[in-house]
Formats: C-alpha cells, structure tokens, sequence
C-alpha cells in the first residue's frame, strides 16, 4: 500500500548504473528502511489534507517543445484522461495484489507527443510529490500505455494509496514490462516529468545562475561515498563542483554571521522541509553544489538527479553530514 521514498522502492530501488556492481550491505538497507517508514508516515500524516486533487498540477520540464517549463493543472489533466483506461493489476496494493483494477489517466505518450521534443531524448525522468524519482526509457514510453492515473476503479485516488497522480505500468497487458521495470519504478504523487535532462538554472536571492557562472568559481572534487540513495553507485565516487560559500562570495551577496541559506529542490516536499544551513555551517567544511561526478566529471543527468546536487564532505561535522542530500538543487534562499 505505501510507496515511493517508503518500503517497497527504498529497499528495492538501491539502483547502481551500468557497471557498478557493489550493493547496500543489510545494515544499511534496515537503517534506510527504518528510515523511510518513519519519513512516509510523517509525509502522509502531514499531506494527506494538503494539495487536494483539484489543486495538483504537472509541470513538464527539460526538451519541451516551447524550451521552457509549463504545468497542467488539474481540469486541463482531466481532459486529457478522458477516454484512456488500463486494466492491470497493481503491485503495490499488497492486499488485492492479484486483483486487476481500472485505472483512467493520461498516457505519457500523450503528454510527451503534444509537449515534448523527443528526438533527441532518450529517457525521461518522473519525480514525486516526496523527492522519490524513476527514468524510464522514452521509446518504451512511446510504444507502451504506461499512465499516470487520476482514477482507480471510477474512484480518486486517495493520497494514502498513491494519488492523485500514480504512475502505473500495463503488466496484465503487457507482462514483459516488468522484466524491465519492476515494482520500484511505480511512482506515488507524481508532481514533475523531466523529458532529458534541465540546463543549471539556480535561482539563488536575485539572482539567476547557470552553469557557466558555476564554472567560473573554484571547482573542488571530493571522492566519497554519497548520500543520494536512488541511481547512484555505492562505493565511492568522484564528485566536482564549488563550494557554497564560494557562490555567494562570487555574487558579491555574504551570508551575515548569524544567518544562513535555504535549500530547496524540485519536488514539493521542500516547500515544507528544505535544507537550512547557517552561515558558520558553510565555513566549517567543504558543502557543495555538484554538478559533475566521475573520473571523466561527466555533466548530472535527471536519472540521478541532475543537473544540480547537494553534496557534504565526510570531513563535516555528523550534525551536517547527516542533513539531507538534495537532488535537482533549485533554489537557494539567503537568511538574516
């Protein structure tokens, strides 16, 4: 029943790219577990009267075909669901998992066709209502009806359950789907699609930097493992990027004393609970905005979280180090 950064994903979703091959140890899968079903049972209790169906829209982010972000609210998603339906059973819904349900919602097919320039991509990314994300291959979204559904068996679908907007595989119709995507690429609350990957694009106080203003200030490398826990290897890896104290320095705007910074990312989540850094917290060791990881310093893709991430040096501080790891880094936000 519960989904997304809880259970089911979390413990299965431990995703490496092609060519790592060292996994989470047991240890680290319980504390994650444990971890996740603390954090989903606070976002279900603190959401589930919060961003109503009617209030929930669907940005669509990356290779559009207006080059820029645009969002679907809830009458215009409606319209687009009409007449669309997959009958599959339900993986998730661990009570009725043989069960097939009815499910009425818009094909990403659709959204990618009349929104979405899709030559020159080669997967699109989705991300939940609670930072949760899944990449799948944009041929297979083509050719298949996988569908983010408004309804399950002529009913909304109640927040607890995954809604309003479930991204559902058609595994009865098509059972070979899930030899690809299994379980874990189901997504609960979907809020964004990214069709490629976004340009930098960080709003950060008044200002706007991409990433040639990134690269101009000094870039530090740290080799570590990371806390991301989706699509990134396990073992140690090299990322590059600068320092946050560097940003602000660079744009003439310090941080005061006794202030501090604000980080939010993409997903919604971060509206209510961002990164706070203070100011003696970015003097204190090396937090980066990463935009680049590898031996080759090969640009971020969506699939892992990209195209700007939030790092913290294994030489922090625990009460720093064990802050959140953002993806899809949007905004910072200076405080007096």
């Amino acid at each position: 029943m519960w989904k997304n950064l809880a259970l089911t994903p979390l413990v299965i979703a431990i995703i490496c790219l092609g060519g790592c091959t060292n996994q989470p140890t047991d240890e680290q899968l319980e504390v994650w577990r444990t971890d996740a079903i603390a954090r989903n049972a606070k976002i279900v209790a603190d959401n589930a009267k919060k961003a109503e169906q009617s209030q929930w829209n669907l940005a669509i982010q990356g290779e559009t075909r207006t080059g820029k972000s645009l969002k679907l609210n809830w009458p215009q998603l409606q319209a687009l669901a009409t007449n669309h339906h997959v009958k599959t059973v339900d993986p998730l819904d661990i009570l009725h998992s043989k069960e097939i349900f009815d499910f009425r919602g818009v094909p990403v097919s659709v959204l990618l066709q009349q929104f979405a320039l899709v030559n020159d991509v080669t997967d699109v990314t989705f991300v939940s209502f609670d930072s949760y994300q899944t990449t799948l291959n944009i041929q297979d979204l083509l050719k298949y009806p996988i569908t983010l559904a408004i309804s399950k068996n002529n009913k909304p679908i109640a927040r607890a359950q995954g809604g309003p907007l479930y991204l559902v595989f058609p595994y009865t119709q098509y059972p070979q789907l899930k030899q690809k995507y299994d379980t874990s690429n189901w997504a609960f609350y979907v809020s964004h699609i990214i069709v490629g990957t976004e340009s930098v694009n960080l709003r950060i106080g008044k200002h706007q930097v991409n990433l040639a203003t990134l690269d101009q200030l000094p870039q530090v490398t740290l080799e570590q493992t990371v806390g991301y826990r989706i699509s990134w290897p396990s073992s140690k890896v090299k990322l590059s990027g600068v320092r946050l104290r560097d940003v602000f320095t660079s744009l003439q705007q310090p941080l005061p004393p006794q202030g501090g910074v604000i980080i939010r990312g993409k997903a919604p989540f971060y509206n209510d609970s961002p990164v706070r850094l203070s100011t003696k917290d970015l003097a204190e060791c090396d937090i980066l905005l990463v935009t680049r990881w590898g031996e080759s310093r090969e640009l971020i893709p969506a699939k892992m979280g990209g195209p700007v991430t939030l790092a913290f040096s294994s030489q922090c501080p625990t009460k720093i180090s064990q802050l959140r790891w953002v993806t899809f880094v949007e905004e910072l936000t200076p405080t007096p």
